[in-house]
């Protein structure tokens, strides 16, 4: 696997794949995160650990210059609850399903579509493909992006239940007392 050992602070987890370079048969990558890179993933996503980060991918080309990639995003983040405040883990499985195309294709595609969209009648039509940047797919950047679309931002131990105090009204306190209050006083003169 070819894989850079240093990603930027906004792309902590990097695999590019040029695309010129994928064979006809396609390719498979299975990726793992350092833990320098889990580190750095749990500081963007702001849970307290993502204790593992797997991903496989079969990346096909296609006509046009048009690239298919379908694969799975597993991961084990550690969270605090929000209810008991005790750290709990989670885990994610995502399935990814994309189709890349060329920079230029993929943005005109995405302009047809939303001109195409009025919101009456919203039209059946599939997402716009993901853009070929610079000729390179980064599978590193489609896993965090698919593990950070699944963390569950209101995490809760099972069985944890958030429970209000109810306060019994009290029956002086309504939106007419001070009416009340004004008739009692002018009956009293």
């Amino acid at each position: 696997m070819n894989r850079p050992t240093t990603g930027s602070a906004s792309d902590p987890w990097r695999s590019p794949v040029t695309v010129a370079q994928i064979p006809d048969t396609g390719l498979h990558r299975e990726l793992e995160a350092s833990a320098a890179e889990r580190r750095a993933m749990a500081d963007l996503a702001g849970v307290r650990d993502i204790l593992s980060a797997h991903a496989d991918f079969d990346v096909v080309p296609k006509s046009g210059g048009r690239v298919h990639v379908t694969g799975h995003v597993r991961a084990l983040i550690g969270q605090t609850c929000v209810v008991t405040l005790d750290p709990i883990e989670n885990e994610i499985d995502e399935e990814i399903d994309l189709t890349f195309a060329p920079e230029a294709e993929a943005r005109r595609l995405a302009d047809l579509i939303e001109e195409g969209q009025d919101d009456q009648n919203p039209p059946d039509v599939a997402d716009p493909p993901e853009a070929i940047v610079n000729g390179i797919i980064d599978l590193g950047r489609l896993a965090t992006d698919a593990l950070f679309l699944a963390i569950d931002p209101y995490p809760r131990k099972p069985g944890a239940v958030f429970e209000t105090e109810t306060i019994a009204p009290d029956p002086e306190d309504h939106p007419f007392a001070a009416l009340k209050a004004l008739q009692d006083k002018k009956k009293g003169r």
